[in-house]
């Protein structure tokens, strides 16, 4: 990325870690709006997702610079995989001596970038701060509660956070309250959510639930995800069910006899546009994801997701949002499809503070501060 502008001269460089396509959607309106304001920059792509249809993709069609380097770390248990992030990442820090390292969201990329960074006495600023499910279970728990103990700077997306890290000892002057950059890049880019387009593209049913599958404790043991394969062929008894099957959990998933329903309709992974314009079409959609509890929050598309908790409580008191059990998944989505869309679902009273689709800038005006001071 071109490095000039006040901001190179004053404030140094600002390295963005990226490795999975939630941190790549969140990141988008974050580097350009720093791009605004004349601020060095660079990307490290880890390639924890490697999947082009989860990755390359996605810095096309959220108009992202090339990665200034992909590291290629790839798949692999969580130890290995941090390994070798944290001996990647290490050899980039010490290579381009970054002002400040940006991380984004809670996988593996996040935590071992901010823990390299912390013994390199490179400060961190965190986007997406102070998100708790208080599973300890969760991989992503650990990870954003360790990531928010090494970061200089606390971003954080919904005000219940700020009592989240307060009561864990984060120093009050750390923690500022930005809003949500996914909800940036969703709100810029809604007129090219093109439901019609996508439902030719991808043969997709007039009427249909959209589902996502991916967690650990949803799909890494196989008498969970046949019991979880079980309810989803209940909902398509319902109403036709379309499922882009993420790596994670597909090889569990179809061995459980996931496509063995007429109207379960499993799918490859999708980029952005296609995905969310195929959110914005459904009737309902299921899903363990924690970006898309926010996105159908703001689409205004009724979401059951399929976990006992969730890091974004903000998502049912201002959204579409409801936490259902694997075996209350068909009586819900029965009573989802009856009801149809909320009247109002993005309105004023219901959106959440701050998602108007400015939190880059303001992410960008405490990096720049920072930065200077």
């Amino acid at each position: 990325m071109a490095q000039n502008g006040s901001g190179a001269r004053d404030g140094g460089t600002v390295l963005h870690v990226l490795g999975a396509r939630p941190n790549f959607v969140k990141a988008a309106p974050v580097v350009r709006a720093l791009d605004g304001r004349g601020a060095a920059q660079a990307v490290v792509h880890t390639g924890q997702h490697y999947d082009e249809r989860m990755s390359e993709i996605f810095f096309t069609e959220l108009g992202l610079p090339e990665p200034d380097v992909n590291l290629g770390v790839g798949s692999g248990g969580h130890a290995a995989q941090t390994a070798a992030l944290l001996v990647g990442l290490e050899e980039q820090f010490v290579a381009r001596a970054p002002r400040l390292v940006v991380v984004y969201g809670d996988v593996n990329s996040t935590v071992a970038a901010a823990l390299a960074a912390a013994k390199l006495h490179i400060p961190v600023a965190h986007v997406e701060a102070g998100l708790r499910s208080f599973d300890m279970t969760m991989p992503e728990e650990v990870n954003r509660r360790l990531t928010d103990q090494l970061a200089d700077l606390c971003l954080v997306t919904s005000p219940e956070a700020i009592g989240h890290l307060a009561n864990e000892g984060v120093p009050v002057d750390r923690i500022h309250l930005v809003g949500n950059p996914m909800i940036d890049t969703l709100l810029a880019n809604l007129d090219r959510f093109d439901t019609e387009r996508a439902r030719a593209e991808y043969d997709l049913p007039e009427r249909y639930v959209l589902a996502t599958m991916h967690r650990p404790a949803n799909v890494d043991d196989p008498a969970t995800a046949a019991e979880l394969v079980g309810h989803l062929h209940g909902v398509a008894d319902l109403a036709d069910v379309v499922i882009p099957v993420h790596p994670r959990g597909r090889a569990a998933l179809l061995a459980a006899g996931l496509d063995r329903h007429p109207r379960l309709h499993v799918r490859e992974p999708l980029g952005y546009l296609d995905f969310l314009a195929a959110v914005r079409g459904a009737a309902a959609v299921v899903t363990d994801s924690g970006g898309l509890q926010e996105e159908t929050t703001i689409l205004g598309v009724p979401c059951l997701t399929v976990r006992p908790n969730t890091e974004r409580p903000i998502t049912i008191s201002h959204g579409t949002n409801r936490l259902v059990a694997p075996a209350e998944l068909v009586p819900e989505a029965r009573k989802a499809l009856a009801a149809g869309r909320p009247a109002d679902a993005t309105g004023p009273l219901r959106t959440p503070p701050l998602w108007d689709g400015q939190a880059g800038p303001r992410i960008a005006d405490v990096i720049m501060e920072f930065t200077r001071g």
